[in-house]
Formats: C-alpha cells, sequence, structure tokens
C-alpha cells in the first residue's frame, strides 16, 4: 500500500476499509477507477480533518455590495494571525457577488451553484463536529459548464443572527464566507481521514459527500461537480450586536468578613456595565483584627462549555488592579475607579444555545502577612452599547 505523497506519513495500518475490499465493490468502473488510492492521494493534499482536493481548477471571489463603507475589525485566526474583517449586526441585510473565472484553457461542468449562510458553534475538546442554528440557501445556478468569468448576486435579507462573534479558551463562535466543490457519486462515497499518520477510509451511506472546513457563522458557495474534487475558499466576517442602557441597574453593597477577624464593606455603583464603562465604588473597614499587606480587584471571565459529565469551565483573570498597599485601620475608606476600556472584554453570553456560557466577575482579593489570602466574588453583566467604538 503507498503512503500519501504530502507529508510522507507511516503506511496506511488496518484502515477501516482496505483498498482491496473498494475494488471489490459494485460500483461502475469509471467510479472505482476514480477512487483508487493511488489517484486520490496523487490529487490530494492533507490536512488534520481530512483531505482538501485540488483548489486550481479556478478563482473565486466574495465581495460585499458595501464592502468599501462598511467598517473592518480585526479578528484573530487560530494560527494566530490576525487579519481585518467586516463587522455586521443581526438584522441586518447580507448582498454582494461571487465571481467565479475558470483558469485559462479550462471550463468548469457543474451540478449547479448555491450559497449557504451557516451558524455554528464549534467546542474545542469536540474538535471537527459543528452545532448549527442558523441556515440559509440561495440557489445562484443551474447545471452547467462555466468557460470565462461568470459573477453572481447575493442577498440575504434581514438576517437573524442573535450570537456574537466569540472566540474562547474552549469555544468559538464565529461568522466566515465559504466555498467549497461538492464531490457526487451514482452509490455511494467514501472519506478519506489522515490523523495521526494512519490513513482512515470510512464509508458514508449517501449519495454525495461534502467537505466543510471549520467554521461557525459561514456563507458557503457550493459547486456541485462530477467527480472534479472539491474547491474551498472562504472569508470571515465579524459580528456584534448591541444593546441599550439597561432601565433598572442596581448597585452592589455588601458585608463580609471573617468573625471577630475582619469585617469590611463594600459597594459598587451597578451590577451592569458596557465594555467601555467606568466601575466606581469603595471598600469600607469596619473592622481590622489581622494584618492586611495589600488589597487588589480582579475582573474574572468563567467560561463554560458543554452540560453534564462533560461540563468543562475555565476561569481567565483579565485585569489586576491595586486598590491598597499597606494595613488599613478601622473606618478607613478605599476608593475604586477602575476603567473597563484597555481590557479585552465581551457581553455576558447566558447559555448560548445549551451550548457555552460566559460570565464575568469582580473578585476582591486581601493578602495578610503570611501570605493568607481572602477573597469575594460578585457576578456583573456586561453588555455591548451602540457608541462604543470597537
Amino acid at each position: 500500500m503507498p503512503s500519501i505523497v504530502t507529508g510522507q506519513p507511516p503506511p496506511l495500518q488496518n484502515p477501516l476499509l482496505p483498498l482491496r475490499e473498494i475494488q471489490r465493490t459494485s460500483l461502475e468502473p469509471r467510479i472505482r477507477e476514480h477512487l483508487k488510492i493511488e489517484t486520490v492521494f496523487h490529487r490530494c493534499l492533507c490536512t488534520d480533518s481530512g483531505l482538501i482536493y485540488n483548489q486550481h481548477a479556478c478563482n473565486i471571489l466574495i465581495t460585499f455590495a458595501d464592502g468599501k463603507s462598511r467598517k473592518q475589525v480585526p479578528l484573530k485566526k487560530e494560527n494566530g494571525q490576525t487579519v481585518t474583517v467586516p463587522l455586521f449586526q443581526s438584522q441586518e441585510n447580507i448582498a454582494g457577488k461571487i465571481t467565479i473565472e475558470p483558469m485559462q484553457g479550462k471550463k468548469i461542468d457543474h451540478n449547479g451553484v448555491k450559497v449557504e449562510l451557516l451558524g455554528q458553534i464549534e467546542m474545542y475538546f469536540d474538535r471537527g463536529n459543528f452545532y448549527d442554528f442558523t441556515s440559509l440557501v440561495r440557489e445562484l445556478d443551474v447545471p452547467g459548464e462555466i468557460y470565462e468569468r461568470k459573477t453572481y448576486p447575493f442577498e440575504f435579507s434581514t438576517v437573524e443572527m442573535p450570537y456574537e462573534t466569540y472566540n474562547g479558551v474552549n469555544v468559538r463562535l464565529r461568522y466566515n464566507f465559504l466555498k467549497f466543490t461538492a464531490m457526487k457519486f451514482s452509490a455511494f462515497a467514501f472519506f478519506f481521514g489522515y490523523k495521526g499518520g494512519i490513513v482512515e477510509c470510512k464509508r458514508l451511506d449517501a449519495a454525495s459527500c461534502l467537505f466543510v472546513p471549520a467554521a461557525l457563522y459561514v456563507l458557503k458557495v457550493t459547486i456541485s461537480r462530477g467527480y472534479g474534487g472539491s474547491i474551498i475558499e472562504y472569508q470571515d466576517f465579524m459580528v456584534r450586536n448591541y444593546t441599550p442602557p439597561p432601565p433598572i441597574n442596581n448597585s452592589i453593597k455588601m458585608e463580609v468578613g471573617i468573625e471577630d477577624c475582619l469585617h469590611i464593606e463594600f459597594e459598587y455603583n451597578k451590577s451592569k456595565y458596557h465594555l467601555k464603562d467606568v466601575i466606581i465604588g469603595k471598600i469600607y473597614f469596619l473592622l481590622v483584627r489581622i494584618k492586611i499587606k495589600n488589597m487588589d480587584l480582579e475582573i474574572r471571565r468563567r467560561e463554560s462549555t458543554g452540560s453534564g459529565t462533560n461540563t468543562h469551565v475555565e476561569t481567565e483573570t483579565l485585569a489586576k488592579f491595586e486598590l491598597m498597599d499597606g494595613a488599613p485601620v478601622r473606618g478607613e475608606s478605599i476608593p475604586i475607579r477602575l476603567f473597563l476600556s484597555p481590557y479585552e472584554l465581551t457581553p455576558t453570553h447566558r447559555n448560548i444555545n445549551n451550548k457555552f456560557s460566559v460570565k464575568y466577575f469582580l473578585n476582591l482579593v486581601l493578602v495578610d502577612e503570611e501570605d493568607r489570602r481572602y477573597f469575594k466574588q460578585q457576578e456583573i453583566t456586561m453588555y455591548r452599547l451602540q457608541d462604543e467604538t470597537s
């Protein structure tokens, strides 16, 4: 059995479906010839999630109708690079055009062209599985041939995008435009995957097999072809939704302490803050019988993904602000003024599609001279205000 040309992985070990079994199937000769592993390996590019087929049959350009005037924002990719992408919000129209240009001297035989807008959530501990919460489709072309550059207009009107783009520790929710070609066989299809140096071949009981890269909100252009292989192209975009100031925004006031040792009262001016807000408050010492060395205020983000026994919780300390250095005395009041704009905060997300939640907490930490820590944590709600610049 030959090895994959790209990357030179080890030979095939215990495949789910050996080559000889593929050759014994009742497929018509043309399909059986197309499925020969030597041919497929020669034409394929290997990735962690599967095989991406020859991408050089045509060039594809996706442009927005208001691309020049629409606001652009930075988006950090999985590889660590930062790109600039268009910014949308829920209930906006997403319109533009898709240009397909075959390579010089070539043509594209296709079984139809369509564009889809998908919303998906991906968990990092469950890579490769996507949870759809939005699906819109527009048919762009009927089966035929493309000999020269062809442009297709598209429009999705007042698109409901209830969730913001989010890229966290264990989960991501992002939007992008994606284009790929579907391979279609008359009987059934096979998926060749490469993981850990082993090539796996799985039989899929379906009339067609689509190879979809990771994405969360996706505008997907599909050129369906027979036996031609898939062509993948995508462009990210970001979604942010805005919230008006809440009509009721109560302050947070609480007395905490250790019996006969420490008794303090803390107060924050609000319980709900926008991303560029200022936290104003005070700490009042009612009783001090332990030697306090310093006091800090932390902003913590808690991300919960999954459910039941598969729940994953990650807590990040996004900011640490020193309120006091030295020992306080009874009756002393320490003011708080913490600006939120320097920190990379997101709105609070509560049970997004039953998959994940993101909550924020103010954590008041006191450290005594023996380095013992005393803390009190209080949840706050974050929201994005319309006039924020980012």
